[in-house]
């Protein structure tokens, strides 16, 4: 580990410890996550300049949430569920989100990055060649072809040091933007066309996002504060509960993520199972978070209405709810 990475934790841990006193009374983590004040400290241009050059790819900035996000979508997968084509935005894009700690004295970045099984310890070495920690490695799906897996990696330090750290571990993967396809044309028919877009968000009460042909829904977690390595998390750096549909609204799929505390996930699991949804991995994504956060993919076939109302219920478990747009 090296020597920035070691005393931001460090840094870290302390202003965590007000946390650990808080649960040690008894309290639920949502609440002694509410002592943290909260201050968004913004990225700047120059920093934003940095990271994009030192990516290779212009990014989205969220300013509302001081979050700038790098999409790393698979372009060069061609993805099959139970022998039918899905396109790449369906769940086949990664992603690499840099924000500041609350201190302002260090910046986090995480990242979450589509791998075929093959890839997956090539990447691993290079990670820590960098510098970069892996949270978590899993699947998203069952019966995809190829077989994709996913690798969170996270890693402290300068706005642009962390982007340089991680160009660099991605830089012989197919992951990276220098090692991708060129752009394919827009597709003529999009989610608009193929779903009943205001049918779905009557159903999930919240507008989703067309993305080519899918429509996608990004839930953030706006009732608890998580923080992690002295940066809020939030629906921009990963903390989000989502849907995406592909297909069409008489024969769609359905699939996505619902990230919950510990004692919501037996009861989204419930709930899920009951509208025939599939639990098809449950995991963390990082580390040392405050309260834990645990990340469950489901993934279901069928009418996309009937979907909908499978994911309404599961967020309907959850204790609030709010939509924040998500830039992957």
């Amino acid at each position: 580990m090296n020597t920035v990475t070691f005393f931001s934790r460090r840094t870290w841990i302390r202003t965590t410890g007000l946390i650990s006193a808080v649960q040690l009374l008894g309290l639920k983590p949502s609440y002694a996550a509410t002592f943290i004040a909260k201050t968004p400290a913004a990225l700047t241009s120059e920093e934003i300049a940095a990271i994009e050059a030192a990516m290779g790819k212009k990014g989205n900035y969220n300013e509302a949430q001081a979050v700038h996000t790098t999409p790393l979508p698979r372009n060069d997968l061609k993805v099959t569920l139970k022998g039918e084509p899905v396109p790449i935005p369906f769940g086949f894009g990664g992603w690499a989100s840099i924000k500041k700690t609350v201190d302002r004295k260090s910046a986090v970045l995480m990242s979450d990055t589509v791998l075929l099984e093959e890839e997956v310890n090539p990447l691993i070495s290079a990670a820590q060649a960098n510098g970069l920690e892996i949270g978590a490695i899993h699947n998203h799906f069952f019966y995809e072809q190829p077989r994709i897996f996913y690798m969170h990696l996270h890693v402290m330090g300068t706005p642009e040091d962390l982007a340089k750290k991680f160009a660099a571990t991605i830089k012989d993967a197919k992951i990276s933007p220098k090692n991708q396809p060129a752009p394919s044309a827009p597709p003529t028919v999009t989610g608009k066309d193929l779903f009943d877009l205001p049918g779905l968000d009557a159903v999930i009460k919240y507008t989703g996002v067309v993305n080519g042909p899918t429509y996608k829904y990004t839930v953030g977690r706006e009732d608890i504060t998580v923080m992690a390595m002295g940066a809020e998390m939030t629906a921009a750096i990963g903390l989000n509960s989502w849907a995406s549909f592909a297909g069409n609204k008489d024969s769609a799929h359905i699939a996505g993520d619902i990230a919950m505390l510990e004692d919501e996930v037996n009861a989204v699991i419930k709930v899920l199972r009951a509208n025939n949804l599939e639990v098809v991995a449950l995991h963390n994504h990082v580390f040392g978070e405050n309260p834990r956060m645990i990340f469950l993919h489901y993934y279901g076939r069928g009418p996309a209405a009937k979907l909908a109302t499978g994911f309404r219920a599961a967020l309907d478990v959850l204790a609030q709810i709010k939509v924040i747009p998500s830039d992957h």
